[in-house]
């Protein structure tokens, strides 16, 4: 039975792996004939195919057409939706502009807090199409909420449904809303749908101001098929350049969120490939998996009680769907494996299973085996780069090629550490070196509790694991089968981790990958340091990671399938009088050679800071360009007056085209003691950083409707005032004062940047401004209800 175990455990151990990942997310099939209660991914696609067909920024001919479309599908589920419209500044990102969020109202039969389904209708700057993000949350909310009201349920809660704008831009359809709208006060807990890729399981990620404790039993409770969560993935998430809307209902409503996003395939993320047809139905599925039976759950909670004042550690586990307990057990949890483990090293000496030499000697092996393939994720990803430059040009961190990546790295370093096993155990010392891993485990869970509480489920394979230390020292030679489905938790746990971490995180987190395969290998060191053909195991993963390697320069290369981002910017210095073809590629290609020529100029030498941009990119190259006709601003004085020393000065930029975004700069940096953009007051600080970059702007404003920029400043007496203004339109490849050719098919606009644009940048002092009075804009918010 022995033999039959040895032989059975490595097949259990593979498919154990396999299911760990397969296991996470509901396999669509075919659904359009499922019952009307139930989602389909058929139906959701429905309207997302119509909602995906063109880029929808906000100011975008496409933004108000899907706004109508949303309206239209609320209408058929029978509600009465109206819009919110208004000015929004975010002074943290800097951002102004007049979202448009459309809102819709389920009534219920009591009058507690209301549970809002919160997507945004908006898609990135680029031409991107937004299927994924967030197109899939708008569908999601939508077919949810018609087979929920198929049901014919009555709900105790209200269910509102707020579809926000301008999230791309700064969170600034959610902050009107918070803010402005008087639904908001009624608001005891967000669902959110939310994509940062268009593939893979999703994961439920917990805002809250105080504990989690309640939100965590709740969501328990309502016991959806394919939860994917664990309070690791929000320490994770803070450490990610990004917020959601959840965000801005936590800091400035104190209203609870689950947001729910799967993020694979990032490299599709806020590009021309986020379409209808790169969407993951598997991933609409898992959403869809979510939301019904939560609105079925939260329609009926009690949604006052969301609060709480601890914390729960949580993860998702197969079967049991989720395992939680509160953070007072951490402490304990640890002490307990701590005397569990020295009782067992006590007993093995005993026994004389174990002696101190051997055990010390199995330290070389574990060190040698991280320390080495912890360099080889470290500089072997830095050599990659090397080798192939062409990475650079994804901003997302994560390559087409990413999973082939991954793979390698894993297997390369199981094949190092079989092989280093091989040379330094012996027969019968197994338990003897088991004993430098789970010593390591102890001090990386000693870290948790210290740091980073929220991946204190790491104890869990540990205990688990004594329990095999303690089989080893009672047996000879244990049942491997056994063994093996004793390391069930700690390939459900620590498996999944080993990609989502390079995933998540980008690519340059290969290492983590590594270190986590050999602190995975060693906790599984109970059945593999059984084995006697470490070294044909360690020739079989060296075979297969070369493999992986060859399959990821296979797919090194851009083509129609992965497509290269590139970018092309005309910029006019209208102080200078000089025009520019700019692009923040690091490789010219064969399109923007056309207009940059072959050897372009470094374009910090001719530029300063480019507009603020997510990752903190400036302009690479520079060409000069032939002069274009493009219509200047003007800038109209309406105040300047002197009262108590203080200088109060009223102007408004009025663009004389169509355009997009306007940045305004203080030249000389000045002190103001006030300070005000279409009727909304910004922070006087000065430059903060925001998701990690600079913006140096005074204000970014994204213009919807040809809004002017109206801005009211105080300052002290005597002081100089200048500004700089950047003016942008995205319509470099569609205005007729440009003939642009057409991108090759294995190219797109590159996300994250301004591109494919038309910049004109000024400065002006107000001194040399005359008062002249301009026409009244009206600031003041609106709400349109359909009765109106």
């Amino acid at each position: 039975m022995k033999k039959i175990g040895a032989i059975l455990s490595l097949p259990l151990i593979i498919a154990l792996v396999y299911y760990s990942f397969y296991g996470l997310t509901p396999h669509y099939d075919g659904d359009e004939t499922a019952p009307a209660t139930e989602f389909s991914v058929d139906r959701a696609l429905q309207p997302l195919s119509e909602i995906s067909k063109k880029p929808h920024y906000l100011g975008s001919e496409g933004h108000g057409e899907v706004r109508k479309i949303l309206i239209s599908e609320l209408g058929k589920l029978g509600l009465d939706p109206h819009i919110q419209e208004g000015f929004s500044l975010n002074p943290e990102s800097k951002t102004l502009n007049k979202p448009i969020n459309i809102v819709g109202r389920i009534k219920g039969s009591e009058d507690g807090k209301a549970l809002l389904l919160l997507s945004h209708y908006d898609s990135a700057l680029v031409p991107s199409f937004g299927a994924s993000d967030a197109g899939s949350g708008l569908v999601t909310i939508l077919e949810s909420v018609r087979a929920y009201l198929a049901s014919r349920e009555t709900p105790k809660n209200d269910i509102i449904i707020l579809f926000s704008d301008a999230e791309e831009i700064g969170l600034d359809g959610a902050k009107l809303f918070v803010n402005e709208h008087p639904w908001a006060k009624d608001v005891g807990l967000v669902l959110n749908f939310e994509a940062r890729g268009s593939s893979g399981p999703s994961n439920m990620i917990l805002e809250t101001n105080g504990g989690n404790s309640n939100l965590v039993k709740e969501f328990i409770q309502a016991n959806p098929d394919f939860p994917v969560a664990s309070s690791l993935m929000y320490s994770v998430y803070k450490m990610l350049p990004n917020d959601t809307d959840s965000t801005v209902f936590r800091e400035d409503g104190d209203i609870p969120s689950f947001f729910f996003a799967f993020i694979d395939s990032h490299f599709n993320y806020h590009t021309a490939n986020d379409t209808f047809y790169n969407l993951s139905n598997n991933s609409l599925a898992h959403q869809g998996s979510y939301l019904l039976p939560l609105i079925h759950y939260f329609a009926h909670a009690d949604l006052s009680k969301m609060k709480s004042e601890t914390d729960d550690v949580y993860v998702n586990f197969p079967l049991v769907k989720m395992i939680s307990y509160p953070f007072s057990w951490i402490l304990p949890m640890l002490i307990l494996a701590t005397l569990l483990f020295l009782f067992l090293i006590f007993y093995g000496l005993h026994k004389r299973k174990l002696n101190g030499k051997t055990m010390a000697l199995g330290f070389v092996p574990f060190l040698l085996s991280l320390f080495v393939c912890g360099l080889i994720g470290f500089f072997g990803w830095k050599l990659i780069l090397v080798l192939y430059p062409q990475y650079s040009e994804i901003q997302q961190g994560f390559t087409y090629n990413g999973h082939w990546y991954i793979a390698f790295f894993v297997f390369l370093s199981l094949a190092i550490t079989f092989a280093i096993y091989k040379k330094f155990t012996q027969k019968f010392n197994e338990a003897s070196f088991y004993v430098a891993p789970l010593l390591f485990w102890f001090l990386i869970n000693v870290a948790v509790f210290i740091i980073l509480k929220g991946a204190a489920f790491f104890i869990i394979p540990v205990f688990f694991g004594l329990i095999s230390f303690f089989v080893m020292l009672r047996q000879q030679r244990p049942n491997l089968l056994a063994t093996a489905l004793l390391a069930v938790p700690a390939i459900f746990i620590f498996a999944p981790l080993i990609q989502f971490f390079p995933v998540g995180l980008g690519l340059k987190m290969l290492v983590i990958s590594c270190v986590f395969t050999v602190l995975l290998f060693t906790l599984l060191w109970p059945v593999f340091g059984y084995y006697k053909m470490k070294g044909l195991l360690s020739g079989l993963c060296l075979l297969l990671a070369i493999f992986f390697f060859i399959k990821a320069h296979s797919k090194s290369d851009f083509s129609e399938e992965r497509k290269k981002p590139n970018s092309l910017v005309y910029y006019k210095d209208a102080n200078e009088n000089k025009t520019y073809w700019l692009t923040y590629d690091k490789e010219i290609d064969e399109w923007t050679q056309q207009y940059l020529g072959e050897k372009p100029e470094d374009a910090s030498k001719i530029l300063g800071d480019a507009a603020y941009n997510k990752y903190g990119r400036n302009f690479s190259f520079a060409a000069e360009a032939p002069e274009k006709n493009i219509a200047d601003f003007e800038v109209i004085l309406e105040e300047d007056t002197l009262v108590e020393n203080l200088r109060n000065v009223r102007f408004t930029i009025v663009p004389k085209r169509k355009v997009n975004k306007i940045d305004l700069y203080s030249v000389e940096n000045t002190s103001f003691k006030t300070l005000e953009f279409n009727g909304k007051k910004a922070a006087v600080s000065g430059h903060k950083d925001y998701r990690g970059t600079k913006n140096s702007a005074l204000i970014n404003y994204y213009v919807s409707e040809n809004d002017s920029l109206k801005v009211k400043f105080s300052v002290e007496n005597n002081l100089p005032v200048s500004f700089k203004v950047m003016e942008y339109s995205f319509d470099l490849m569609s205005n007729p004062e440009f003939e642009i050719a057409k991108r090759p098919n294995y190219t797109m606009p590159k996300p994250f940047v301004i591109t494919d644009a038309v910049a004109v940048k000024r400065t002006f002092s107000i001194d040399s401004l005359s008062i002249k009075v301009a026409d009244t804009i009206t600031m003041n918010p609106k709400i349109s209800f359909p009765n109106d």
